[in-house]
C-alpha cells in the first residue's frame, strides 16, 4: 500500500480526527488516530498488512506478535501474509503478558506489529516480554508512527505512515489551558 493510498484511506474512513484527546500514553493531543475506523475495513487491512509483511518477507519470521486490541487484527493478517501464526499479548494489571495459551519458544524469530506509536510504550513492553522468553525480534512493523521515527527501538522498524503529531503532558497542554473539554476516545487501559 502506498503512502498516498493510506492517506486516502485516513480521509475516507474518518480515521484522523481533530479535537482535544486523551491518548493511551496519558498525554494529550489535538489530533487522534481512530485506528478502528481503518481496521474495520477488510480491504484496507488486507493491503496495509500485505505491505507490512512484504517489508520483512526475507527475515524468516516464525511468528507475528501484536498487543491487544488493535494488534490482534494486525498480527493475524501480517502472519497470514507471511504464512505463519499471529498471536497477541494483553495488559493485565499493568503488565504485558501472554494468555489464552499463547507463548513463544527460545530463539523463535518474531516480528512485532503495532497500530499507533505515540511514546513507544506498548512496543517497549512487547520487546521486554518477547526477550524474557528468549525469542529473537527480527523487526517491528507499525501502521502509524505519530513521532516520525523519533522513538528508537534499536530494532529494524518500518512504518506505513509517519508524521510528527504533537502531544503534551496534561500540565503543558495548550487546549487544557484554554478550557477545551477533553475527549476520551478508545484507550487500552494502560
Amino acid at each position: 500500500m502506498t503512502t498516498e493510498e493510506l492517506i486516502k484511506s485516513f480521509r475516507t474512513t474518518g480515521a484522523l480526527l481533530d479535537g482535544h484527546f486523551l491518548l493511551t500514553s496519558g498525554r494529550h493531543s489535538d489530533k487522534y488516530f481512530e485506528k478502528f475506523a481503518l481496521l474495520s475495513e477488510p480491504d484496507v487491512v488486507k493491503r496495509m498488512c500485505a505491505s507490512m509483511a512484504d517489508y520483512f518477507k526475507n527475515e524468516d519470521v516464525d511468528i507475528v506478535v501484536g498487543a491487544a486490541t488493535g494488534g490482534i487484527i494486525l498480527a493475524y493478517e501480517v502472519g497470514k501474509n507471511l504464512d505463519t501464526r499471529g498471536i497477541f499479548s494483553e495488559r493485565i494489571e499493568e503488565q504485558m503478558t501472554f494468555r489464552r495459551g499463547f507463548s513463544l519458544e527460545k530463539d523463535q524469530r518474531v516480528l512485532l506489529v503495532d497500530d499507533v506509536v505515540t511514546t513507544g510504550g506498548s512496543i517497549f513492553e512487547l520487546i521486554e516480554l518477547v526477550k524474557s522468553m528468549g525469542a529473537v525480534i527480527v523487526g517491528i512493523a507499525v501502521m502509524f508512527d505519530r513521532t516520525d521515527g523519533e522513538v528508537n527501538f534499536a530494532i529494524p522498524t518500518h512504518s506505513l505512515y509517519a508524521e510528527v503529531i504533537d502531544s503534551w503532558e496534561p500540565e503543558d497542554c495548550p487546549q487544557c489551558k484554554q478550557g477545551i473539554p477533553l475527549t476520551h476516545r478508545g484507550r487500552t487501559g494502560k
